[in-house]
């Protein structure tokens, strides 16, 4: 099936997978691409297809000037199936960008996003990972990107490393304008922006009003109700709701080298396909090192896939 003409539809999707800084790439590429109108991300594929349709995803892109890439950033997409077989049906001829992350960082990071917005119950981490074991499958990067390689071409997939937005920011940001094919973008004329992303520090002091905020946020979402979201948001609203809990802790040593021997294989199983170095991965992290600074930085690899076959 062919792209329906008559909607306006991404030619990028920033596929994530998520917390790996896609809101930081959402606001450098504000102004230099068409992006959804009101709201960073929009879940269509992966939440509101079957209730919505894609009448109601294209309408997100109504202000696109046709002069300039229309792009979509969307971590939740990565690791579910039926996205790609979606994206598929209406955007054919789609590009990707990906970025990679350590995975046991990206887990306990994901970790924390859930138990912020009060999607799974009070527990450990070691709890919450035997209850929902597809959040350890969230470090098996090789076989999503390959899904979505043999469905688009691998050669319009990006491939980029988190270790290198947050130490080479710059490096970074040229490797994806140049995908998207804009002119780059300066960072040293946006000194205000950093390379920070988004994090969760905390867990809701109270999880069913945490639970029913959440649950409010994707009533507006799906209403595309965008201006009372971000109202509440700079407000300090979903704050309140979602946040003033108890403080994360880091991950424990013991923690980090049981994960890292769990996802071993998903991280050679990558090496291989990517053909790139992952130690950095495999190593389990020195107790001073696990919440202070990052591992060494994994071998950038940012250029479409299709170049190391």
């Amino acid at each position: 099936m062919a792209r329906e003409r008559s909607l306006t539809l991404p030619d990028y999707i920033v596929a994530g997978p998520g917390r790996t800084g896609t809101t930081w790439l959402h606001q450098v590429l504000e102004g230099h691409v068409d992006l959804p109108y009101g709201i960073k991300e929009t879940l269509f594929f992966n939440r509101f297809y079957d209730s919505k349709g894609i009448d109601w995803y294209a309408r997100h892109f109504r202000f696109a000037t046709g002069d300039r890439p229309v792009v979509e950033l969307c971590g939740s997409y990565f690791f579910k199936p039926e996205a790609v077989e979606r994206i598929k049906l209406h955007i054919p001829n789609c590009r990707f960008i990906m970025t990679m992350r350590d995975p046991v960082d990206r887990i306990y990071s994901e970790y924390k996003l859930m138990r912020h917005f009060a999607a799974v119950r009070r527990g450990t981490f070691e709890e919450v990972l035997d209850a929902w074991p597809t959040l350890a499958g969230g470090g098996r990067y090789a076989s999503r990107i390959k899904a979505f390689a043999e469905a688009f071409g691998r050669e319009n997939v990006l491939i980029t490393m988190y270790d290198e937005l947050r130490t080479e920011p710059q490096k970074y940001l040229n490797r994806v304008t140049d995908f998207i094919r804009i002119e780059r973008i300066a960072l040293s004329e946006r000194p205000g922006l950093g390379n920070e992303v988004n994090a969760f520090k905390r867990a809701p002091k109270n999880r069913r009003l945490a639970r029913r905020a959440k649950n409010f946020e994707f009533w507006l979402r799906g209403r595309q109700a965008y201006g009372v979201y971000q109202l509440l948001k700079r407000t300090g609203a979903w704050e309140f709701c979602f946040g003033r809990g108890e403080i994360f802790p880091p991950l424990t040593p013991e923690q980090d080298a049981s994960l890292r021997a769990r996802l071993l294989p998903d991280v050679e199983a990558l090496e291989e396909f990517m053909q790139i170095d992952l130690s950095a991965w495999k190593r389990p992290r020195a107790p001073r090192t696990i919440q202070a600074s990052p591992a060494p930085p994994v071998a950038a690899i940012s250029q479409p896939i299709s170049a190391h076959d």
